[in-house]
């Protein structure tokens, strides 16, 4: 069956420097088994695009990237920078690729304007945002400008994990969760409950977020996170509505990294069968496991279109 992949890595020289970063979890050994296939565009990539029946991936520049940057000016430029390269690569291959912008969010106005450079002159389908930006998430009232824009423009944004700002006390002593086993999960789940109980979504209705790993959880714990709401409106607290209406409203999410049809069958059973979208985190795993895991998976035929190429589609109109 046809598959569009949304999250879908590449990496430039110069962003490579920021994920190897002085607080970074990636190990410089880590990135250098990557590296080769992070850079390349062509023989490579295509190939393992087409043995999983990928017809077109969604590139997106390696975490932090240019959030890391605590110079704003040298951000901006290095994220147009990034966004030209990336621009490059797809009018190349016009029918395999498309992108999602890179953007300096130091500055919540200029990323508007280069996102709206990106979608509006380059062609791209949205953006991917690297969690936080020097400390700063996005459901702070300095990203409105943000917002408004990528409402405006009706593409939707991709939060991706990265490090905690700061270190967690519990993680310390146990290196093996940090990273992609489990502190990315935590700290991408509170940035978008972050989001979700801040009001953004109320705010700004029309924007849809998509979260990969199969929903960094949330899925599995919307029950809880509408009782324990529920709790604290008797309290007196705000209760408009409950996080699980949010949710399955303005997130979508997608299959990266969890090729588990356990997680697949409660995604859908939790957020829908319009919310849940192939994708293979290329190339830190593997796009053959991933087809293999969608094209078994125990649903229905029609379900199955929709996650792997239908849904995307409408979504973002490749």
């Amino acid at each position: 069956m046809r598959k569009v992949a949304l999250e879908e890595h590449f990496v430039t020289p110069e962003l490579a420097g920021y994920a190897l970063g002085p607080d970074s979890s990636i190990s410089a050994e880590g990135f250098a088994q990557s590296e080769e296939r992070l850079l390349e565009f062509d023989a490579l990539r295509l190939e393992a695009m087409d043995k999983a029946g990928i017809e077109i991936a969604v590139l997106s520049a390696m975490s932090p990237g240019v959030q890391a940057e605590p110079e704003t000016r040298v951000a901006v430029r290095q994220a147009r920078k990034a966004n030209d390269f990336l621009a490059g690569i797809i009018r190349k291959h016009p029918t395999r690729y498309a992108g999602f912008a890179h953007l300096p969010m130091q500055d919540a106005k200029l990323a508007a304007e280069e996102l709206s450079r990106c979608v509006k002159t380059l062609g791209f389908k949205g953006a991917m945002i690297n969690g936080h930006t020097n400390g700063h998430y996005l459901d702070e009232d300095i990203y409105y400008p943000f917002w408004e824009r990528v409402q405006d423009l009706r593409v939707p944004v991709y939060l991706h994990p990265r490090d905690s700002y700061d270190a967690p006390h519990g993680y310390q002593g146990h290196p093996e969760l940090l990273g992609a086993t489990w502190s990315w999960t935590v700290e991408t789940a509170t940035h978008a409950l972050r989001l979700v109980f801040g009001g953004t979504f109320e705010r700004f209705p029309n924007v849809t977020l998509i979260l990969g790993h199969m929903g960094e959880t949330l899925p599995y714990i919307l029950w809880r996170l509408d009782s324990r709401t529920r709790a604290l409106a008797r309290l007196g607290h705000r209760d408009d509505r409950l996080p699980s209406e949010v949710i399955r409203r303005n997130i979508a999410v997608t299959t990266t990294g969890v090729c588990s049809h356990a997680a697949l069958l409660c995604a859908l059973s939790a957020l829908g069968e319009d919310r849940v979208m192939f994708s293979v985190d290329y190339p830190f795993e593997d796009c053959s496991v991933a087809a293999r895991f969608i094209e078994t998976a125990p649903i229905s035929e029609d379900v199955r279109a929709k996650i792997c190429h239908a849904t995307a589609i409408r979504l973002l109109q490749v």
